[in-house]
């Protein structure tokens, strides 16, 4: 049975951590201001869209040409979850990087950099193939959770835009305590998963 709060806590989890749209966003935000710094974040949508649904038409195929494996993936999504509980708990701030992005270009540099984020593809194939595939099956509904995963990245990357320097500032002052927090709701989402 599809379990709602597991699926959204872990989307959400997974697209407000640390990770290179999230960085890229808050230095762009420091650097650049909001307004150009929401170019960026547009430019991360985009490719967001593209990559999500890649993972859903890939992911169909493989639960449609071999169900069997269905069981396999769930677990190793549950794992790859674990994973990101522990990386989560153990993780420091890190110090933003110089190397900027072009001003000029950045609804595109936004949007590729979604083509070499390992963190975006391993959400789509984990968010597809554990909680979404196993489900639901027609165009209408993957539609409507490829654009929710996708929005939950807009969202999370105009967040980092907004705070930008000031968010650093806290996530750096308070990070244990929002590092064991976000650990104990990534278990959750794996024990959701396998009951």
């Amino acid at each position: 049975m599809f379990n709602g709060f597991a699926f959204f806590s872990y989307i959400f989890l997974t697209a407000i951590t640390p990770g290179p749209n999230n960085i890229m966003a808050m230095t762009c935000g420091s650097k650049y201001g909001f307004k150009k710094g929401l170019k960026f974040c547009f430019g991360v949508f985009i490719g967001f869209l593209i990559i999500i649904s890649l993972c859903t038409f890939l992911g169909t195929i493989l639960f449609n040409l071999m169900p069997k494996i269905a069981p396999f993936i769930k677990y190793a999504g549950a794992v790859y979850i674990l994973y990101l509980a522990y990386k989560t708990l153990k993780d420091k701030p890190k110090e933003e990087s110089d190397n900027l992005i072009d001003e000029k270009k950045l609804i595109l540099n936004g949007m590729l950099l979604q083509f070499i984020n390992p963190k975006l593809i391993i959400y789509g194939i984990t968010s597809m193939s554990t909680f979404i595939l196993p489900h639901f099956k027609t165009f209408n509904i993957l539609s409507f959770f490829i654009l929710a995963l996708s929005l939950m990245g807009l969202l999370c990357t105009i967040l980092w835009n907004t705070f930008g320097v000031g968010f650093n500032v806290l996530f750096k002052k308070h990070y244990k305590i929002l590092n064991i927090i976000l650990s104990i709701l990534l278990i959750y989402c794996v024990i959701s998963l396998i009951l």
